[in-house]
Formats: structure tokens, C-alpha cells, sequence
């Protein structure tokens, strides 16, 4: 049994590190679970009883994955590793929430050239923070050791999450009509996109991570890992709101892809809108990144959000009342188009997006300064 485990670790691959790992998470894990959760930390599945659907009448069942990307690369070259975890979440919980459905738990998975236990401690418990944090119960995951195909200092991360909502509560582009009001909710940053074009124009210009830049408010790497916003639980409370849930029609998360095309994809086709780009002015780290790279915002906008995290396409009579509660919640949004059936030239619109036949979208004037 020594030799075995002896010739394991010689492979490159230390299964006590592992066992390590998990120990210094534990505590993170757990206060993510509610009642509904059995069996704890470290069985080879997470558990989650089923019984709590019964309140729906007709539950279906949610799910979407994701990862963080290139982002990755910038913790590591800094050596910061706890914000990376709140990236995932957002980009795998907040999809959920745009059927209307709320999150139940998640699952994550780490794949590294090394186990470094306190590192993928620091991972997790940045996963678990933001679990907690949008009510979405951290029921499992995996630690690979990959030596060989990793560098030790390499590590990618990923994660698949459940949701349900009732059948009938369904969001999407068959609830849009004409004259509802876009709402565009502000993004904390880059959140989890784009970030080889950002890598890109930083090596050109020959800028590390570690170097302070006036334009970002310090030390470049540190702009670049503000976490992902999540939106789960405001957009929730909206949704369950007495008053104002049912106005709300369908929401669009502004990731990969850009701006128009993720709004597209939650329109009804045969509709249209025009993204008022005066309506908000994007962020100092947009702007600086568009300097260094020698081009407009205009022509990132297919790459980052540019500050717009999210889309609420709403009812118009609601517009004041579902903005003031979202900016109670800590997120600010603003009126930033209309949708229409109108009849029109659709040239220079981005109809659909990943191979869904949806509405047109494009974006009109210019920024704010």
C-alpha cells in the first residue's frame, strides 16, 4: 500500500494534499447547506431532498454550467485566488435565474497542475461565499491533480448548478410585447468575459498584472479580478414581489457574446430594439483598456458588457417602480431602450444569437462621457 501511494506521489500527484484541501473548506462548504441537504461534505455525490419541490405544482428543473475563462490567468499571476469563486457562481447561477428560476444547489470542479491546499481552499471558499450568498446550497465537487498536462502553478475551475420554477412562471421571449421598457442593470466590471482580448492588449502595451496604472485606481490586476456581480437574489425578490414579479417578462445575463446579441436571444423574433448607448457611460477600466488597445468601445461591445450586467425587458407601466426597488437591492439600472413590432429596415441588427431565432438588436449613439 506504501509503495502504491509512494509511486503515486512520484506521478506527480499527492493525494494527502487532497485530503488537505478538503479539510481547510469544510467550513465554507457546510454553511451553505440548509435542511434539504444530507449527508455533508465528502461522499462520493452531494444529496439534496427532493421534498422541498413539493410547494410547486408543476417544478421544472433548471441547469446550467460554466466556467470562468482566462480570468484564471490573472489570479494566478497575482496569487490571489479568493474572488475567483464568486466569478463562477455568477456565471453559472445568474443563467438560472433568467427562466425565473430559483437556484438549489451546485457543484464544482478544480482542475490543477498541483494541489496546493490552501489555494483551492481559498477557491472554494470564494465559491461558497457566493453560493450563500444567492441561496444556492454547495452540495459537491473535484479536485483533480493533472502533472504534466498543468503547470503547478495552473488551475482552471468549473461548475454546474440546479434551479427550479413553476412551469407557468417560466421567463422568456413569449412573454415580451411591444412597448416594453429594457431595463439595463450595471455590472461591477469585466465580470468573466473577454478577458483573452484584455490579456492581449495589456501584452502588447507590455503591462503585467503586477504594474499600477493610475486609470485603474491602482495595481492593474487587482481592477481586473473585481468579482462577477451577482444578481440571483435581487432579481429574485423582484420576481416574488406581489406588486412589480409580474412585470417582469424576460431577463438576458450580458456574457460572452456582448451586448446586443444576449439581449436578442430573450426577444421575440419580429421584434426589435435600440440600445441607447447615452444612456450610461462605461467604466474607467473600459475605457482605459479601448486607449491602450487603440479602438472605440464601440467595437468591444460583441466582447464585454461595457458595464450593462444584465437586461430586464419589463412592462412599461412598472419601469419606475421595478428600477427603484433594484437599486434598493444594491443595483442600479436605467431605461435603455423599448421593444417594438414596428415594422422596419433590420440592417445593422444583430437578429438571434446562439442558434436561437430570436429579435433584433442594436446599439445607437454614443457614450456618455
Amino acid at each position: 500500500m506504501s509503495e502504491s501511494t509512494s509511486s503515486y506521489r512520484e506521478a506527480g500527484v499527492d493525494t494527502a494534499a487532497g485530503d488537505l484541501a478538503v479539510e481547510l473548506m469544510k467550513a465554507a462548504v457546510s454553511r451553505t447547506h440548509g435542511p434539504e441537504v444530507l449527508g455533508g461534505v465528502g461522499g462520493f455525490a452531494g444529496l439534496f431532498d427532493a421534498r422541498a419541490l413539493k410547494e410547486f405544482d408543476a417544478p421544472l428543473l433548471a441547469t446550467s454550467t460554466d466556467g470562468v475563462g482566462t480570468k484564471v490567468a490573472i489570479a494566478q499571476a497575482l496569487d490571489r485566488h479568493d474572488t475567483i469563486g464568486q466569478d463562477l457562481v455568477g456565471m453559472v447561477v445568474d443563467d438560472i435565474v433568467v427562466l425565473g428560476a430559483r437556484p438549489l444547489f451546485m457543484t464544482d470542479y478544480i482542475a490543477c497542475g498541483k494541489v496546493v491546499p490552501e489555494r483551492i481552499a481559498a477557491i472554494v471558499e470564494g465559491i461558497a461565499r457566493a453560493c450563500a450568498a444567492t441561496g444556492t446550497a454547495l452540495v459537491g465537487g473535484e479536485t483533480a491533480e493533472h502533472p504534466g498536462l498543468l503547470g503547478v502553478d495552473d488551475y482552471d475551475v468549473a461548475g454546474a448548478a440546479v434551479g427550479v420554477v413553476e412551469a407557468d412562471a417560466v421567463l422568456g421571449a413569449d412573454r415580451v410585447r411591444d412597448g416594453d421598457v429594457v431595463l439595463a442593470l450595471e455590472s461591477s466590471g469585466l465580470h468573466s468575459n473577454g478577458f483573452s482580448l484584455v490579456r492581449h492588449i495589456l501584452a502588447a502595451r507590455g503591462i503585467a498584472f503586477t504594474d499600477t496604472i493610475a486609470e485603474f485606481g491602482g495595481v492593474v490586476g487587482d481592477a481586473l479580478l473585481e468579482p462577477t456581480r451577482l444578481y440571483t437574489r435581487p432579481l429574485l425578490d423582484l420576481l416574488g414581489d406581489a406588486r412589480l414579479g409580474a412585470s417582469v417578462h424576460a431577463l438576458s445575463h450580458v456574457t460572452g457574446g456582448g451586448i446586443a446579441a444576449n439581449l436578442a436571444r430573450v426577444l421575440p423574433r419580429g421584434s426589435w430594439v435600440e440600445v441607447d448607448r447615452s444612456t450610461w457611460s462605461p467604466s474607467p477600466v473600459f475605457r482605459t483598456l479601448g486607449e491602450l488597445a487603440g479602438t472605440s468601445l464601440e467595437s468591444a461591445e460583441g466582447t464585454w458588457n461595457l458595464g450593462v450586467g444584465f437586461f430586464a425587458v419589463i412592462s412599461a407601466d412598472a419601469a419606475a417602480d421595478v428600477t427603484a426597488q433594484l437599486a434598493s437591492s444594491g443595483v442600479p439600472a436605467w431605461q435603455a431602450g423599448t421593444v417594438s413590432t414596428a415594422a422596419r429596415d433590420l440592417d445593422g441588427f444583430e437578429q438571434g444569437a446562439k442558434g436561437v431565432d430570436g429579435g433584433a438588436v442594436r446599439l445607437v449613439g454614443s457614450y456618455r462621457d
